[in-house]
């Protein structure tokens, strides 16, 4: 640290970056802001920092990036081909639904269905509405409810796709496999998210249901409908995601291994659909670059948090909450740790997850925690916050879904946080007497 300023002040970047998120400020130019002050607090030269970003572009966070950038690739191939379409249309059109309740619960599976493979809230639910809102609307269900359904239905499968963003991160901060992962912290936040959801929406049913409804635009069904060409590429998506999956999971493939998925789920998907590989590869190239901005976020990302643990920043903040454990034990410190991610750090899931695992590593390590529980109370940490106020992915869902009931949303989010911080606190106390 420059003139010897205390370890503890090397937080300074990481809280503008907080403040900045709060402030709803452009993500890259917060993330640039605070890298550049840590650069400056922490004596690095202008050849150093040039160093250290070309460092970051190797770097697990990249990886995470690139990911990303390849999944949103992947999202366009199949909105492209259709393949995407006739999920939707398969689970919703061929399962006979009769009744509200099966339609909130067939509403949420393919929410979830669809999130879980193309890794992008707001882009999957984007590719549903369309579909889903005139076969819903027809059964009776409010614009409310499926604004509840969207937002919990879709962000479950951010916590149990293979490669998606937050399930990527985390197993690649824990070093966990993706069935311990899913076992241990995504099956569990899951069913919490899950069966929060389905309370409210049937709840939010109730309390709505004659006093609003969809346009009348939206009572006629969707007239989609599946040619052999659609049918086979998305057999050969299904397929190449099955037993690329299978493959995975038997040889315990890292994080890594989505740049392969991604890519060959792509070009034999567009190929399938009678695209030339020259065009497979054009029309995943430009859904990648949608999501460039986020690539370039985490190649800032990762010297960002560098330059605080260069600090001793994290360090610092482990001596100082160490009287603490030491009296509350392992369980106070995964509570308090859960709760300081949930509540006390903003910005992008996959950021929330590397910060929340960099600010308490010191102190898993000191205390042994074990990378099973450590795993799902990082997931908490990056994915609740999403629902304890009004996020862009909430206000964005609610909006696809055409409903204005922000109080329905909210009412969701808190059932679902304080069920998790329930089971945050049960799982803590089981732990600790267990080591």
């Amino acid at each position: 640290m420059i003139f010897d300023l205390p370890p503890i002040l090397g937080f300074l970047p990481l809280l503008l970056y907080i403040y900045l998120m709060l402030k709803g400020k452009d993500m890259n130019l917060s993330v640039l802001i605070c890298v550049l002050l840590g650069a400056v607090m922490t004596g690095e030269t202008i050849t150093g920092f040039g160093e250290v970003l070309k460092g970051s572009l190797s770097s697990f966070l990249s990886l995470i990036g690139f990911i990303i950038v390849l999944g949103s690739g992947l999202g366009e191939v199949l909105t492209h081909t259709k393949v995407a379409q006739n999920i939707v249309y398969f689970v919703v059109e061929k399962t006979n639904i009769k009744t509200e309740k099966q339609a909130i619960l067939i509403s949420m599976i393919t929410c979830t269905l669809l999130v879980s493979m193309l890794g992008t809230l707001s882009g999957s639910v984007a590719i549903v509405a369309p579909i889903l809102i005139p076969i819903v609307s027809c059964l009776g269900l409010t614009p409310s409810t499926l604004g509840v359904i969207f937002h919990g239905a879709a962000a479950t499968g951010l916590q149990i796709g293979p490669f998606v963003p937050p399930v990527a991160t985390i197993m690649g901060l824990t070093g966990l496999t993706y069935s311990s992962f899913l076992l241990n912290a995504g099956l569990p936040m899951g069913i919490i998210i899950w069966g929060s959801t389905y309370f409210i929406a049937c709840r939010t049913q109730k309390l709505t249901r004659g006093t609003e409804k969809f346009d009348d635009s939206y009572t006629k069904a969707d007239d989609f409908k599946a040619t052999k060409t659609i049918n086979r590429a998305t057999f050969t998506f299904i397929g190449t995601m099955a037993v690329m999956l299978i493959y995975g999971i038997i040889a315990k493939a890292g994080a890594s291994y989505a740049i392969v998925v991604m890519i060959t789920a792509s070009l034999l998907t567009g190929l399938s659909a009678g695209m030339s590989l020259t065009d497979s590869i054009k029309k995943m190239v430009d859904g990648a670059s949608k999501m460039y901005w986020m690539f370039f976020m985490f190649i800032l990302f990762d010297p960002f948090l560098n330059y605080v643990a260069k600090s001793g920043a994290f360090e610092a903040i482990s001596n100082y909450m160490k009287p603490l454990i030491d009296v509350g034990g392992v369980a106070a410190f995964l509570v308090i740790a859960a709760a300081i991610g949930v509540f006390g750090i903003s910005g992008a899931g996959v950021a929330q997850a590397q910060i929340t695992h960099e600010l308490f590593l010191p102190l898993v390590t000191a205390m042994s925690v074990k990378m099973e529980i450590w795993s799902f109370i990082v997931l908490v940490a990056c994915q609740v916050t999403f629902f304890v106020s009004p996020t862009v992915d909430m206000v964005g869902t609610m909006g696809l879904a055409h409903s204005k009931n922000i109080k329905a949303m909210l009412k969701n989010g808190w059932c679902l946080t304080i069920i998790t911080f329930i089971v945050v606190i049960i799982r803590a106390i089981i732990y600790a007497r267990s080591v």
